[in-house]
């Protein structure tokens, strides 16, 4: 994996990944080719960059780990390790008030320093992630607790490209 430089961002022609979080939207691109869009929820609290806020952070991150490959959408991590659990209602039911992360997750790491890396403003040591969640969490809508939530089918395709050391731009 190599680590994006921020000079060198947006990248001309690598693979790399936009999040409005005005727009509650997620965009793939290619160089300025734009590839796809998804909707997105991101923190409820509004964008920030402190620990503990609840906060989505701002700037530039890359994708430090990529967790869950060849598991079926719908796994249940804490901790960032699989619990064994597949989502489903009676999991819901039997747990109304966890903070579910499903399927796979994107682990990101902030590129600048004092603003999303380093101090109490690091993105990863905040353990923000993109990550799945249940079908019934609305997107489009900011409800997360500081991370991006996408729905399974689009984390999937996203995991597919957004392999470590892609370059993530969360902006509002």
């Amino acid at each position: 994996m190599i680590t994006p430089r921020l000079a060198e961002l947006p990248p001309e022609q690598g693979g790399w990944v936009s999040i409005d979080t005005t727009a509650q939207c997620l965009t793939v691109w290619q160089g300025r080719l734009e590839l796809s869009h998804f909707p997105v929820s991101t923190g409820e609290a509004g964008t920030g960059q402190q620990e503990g806020s609840g906060q989505t952070p701002l700037g530039w991150h890359y994708v430090r780990a990529a967790i869950g490959d060849g598991l079926p959408a719908g796994t249940v991590f804490r901790g960032r390790r699989p619990t064994g659990e597949l989502y489903g209602d009676a999991l819901a039911r039997a747990h109304p008030g966890r903070d579910w992360i499903l399927t796979r997750i994107l682990w990101l790491c902030g590129l600048e320093r004092g603003v999303n890396r380093g101090g109490n403003v690091d993105s990863q040591r905040r353990y923000i992630y993109l990550h799945g969640t249940p079908p019934d969490q609305p997107m489009g809508q900011a409800r997360s607790h500081g991370c991006v939530r996408l729905r399974d089918a689009d984390l999937l395709s996203l995991f597919a490209v957004a392999v470590p050391g892609t370059p993530v731009w969360l902006h509002d």
